[in-house]
């Protein structure tokens, strides 16, 4: 059963040069409890896709729902059902998990006593117990990501959109994060949808990916799928595919026409 679909979802934003197609049409569903990857080179209109879909930003066109939420109609509706981690994160370095918690919880109107309780369900949930009365400036790489997700699942979302969730973080800390994303979705349920430009991790956590360029879906399958439709085994690399589906890599220093 599919919890977020959408249908020639575009955007065009207006610039001193005249228009410009950011994304002309994107359809796709994702199925309820699914680790959806969404993959693209840089200026194929992952970004702006993800901040129509989390009514960051308002579409020129299509249609898209989450959880039965219309995008334009009720953006309360999906932003009740949905979670969002920023690629950049955005805790206060200067107060300690344990209140960042309880006021994300609170922006989330739940009372006092629930929203304590629920910092304590989230940090033991993550891993993050110890560390609930340390400053979000003291913590590592990881530790911050942890904090992150934590935030984003304080509402018990249906749908978690993570944008990058790894970047800058070391091997093991890249590891963990996967362990706690299968972790999420296996133990609650929930459904993700995941943009990363590290094609291993798409291949390691996505159950079907999603490939975008140019505004439009290129291609779509499992990560196995892919690479054997495009690049001749499954045993291929999935960069393989990737290559062979866009012409170019899909690492953050590529640039393209329509980079927005």
């Amino acid at each position: 059963m599919a919890v977020l679909s959408a249908s020639g979802l575009a955007r065009t934003f207006t610039t001193p040069r005249g228009p410009v197609e950011a994304v002309r049409g994107i359809d796709l569903t994702v199925e309820r409890g699914e680790i959806l990857g969404f993959l693209g080179p840089n200026g194929a209109g992952k970004t702006t896709t993800l901040r129509m879909l989390t009514t960051l930003l308002t579409p020129t066109g299509g249609t898209a729902t989450v959880a039965g939420c219309d995008l334009v109609r009720d953006p309360a509706g999906v932003r009740r059902a949905s979670g969002y981690v920023a690629q950049s994160g955005g805790v206060d370095p200067n107060i300690s998990l344990r209140e960042e918690l309880v006021t994300q919880a609170r922006l989330y109107r739940l009372g006092k006593a629930e929203a304590a309780s629920r910092a304590e369900e989230l940090a033991a949930d993550l891993g993050l117990t110890e560390l609930l009365d340390r400053k979000t400036a003291t913590l590592s790489g990881g530790q911050r990501r942890r904090l992150d997700l934590a935030m984003g699942l304080t509402h018990r979302p249906q749908v978690l959109f993570l944008d990058e969730p790894t970047t800058g973080l070391d091997p093991g800390s890249r590891a963990d994060l996967w362990d706690l994303v299968r972790r999420i979705r296996t133990e609650h349920g929930t459904t993700v949808f995941l943009t990363t430009h590290y094609l291993d991790e798409a291949d390691a956590l996505a159950d079907r990916l999603v490939i975008v360029d140019q505004g439009v879906v290129v291609a779509e399958g499992t990560p196995d799928a892919l690479k054997r439709t495009h690049a001749g085994s499954a045993a291929a690399s999935l960069q393989d595919a990737f290559l062979a589906i866009t012409g170019r890599s899909a690492a953050a220093g590529d640039q393209t026409p329509v980079a927005v």
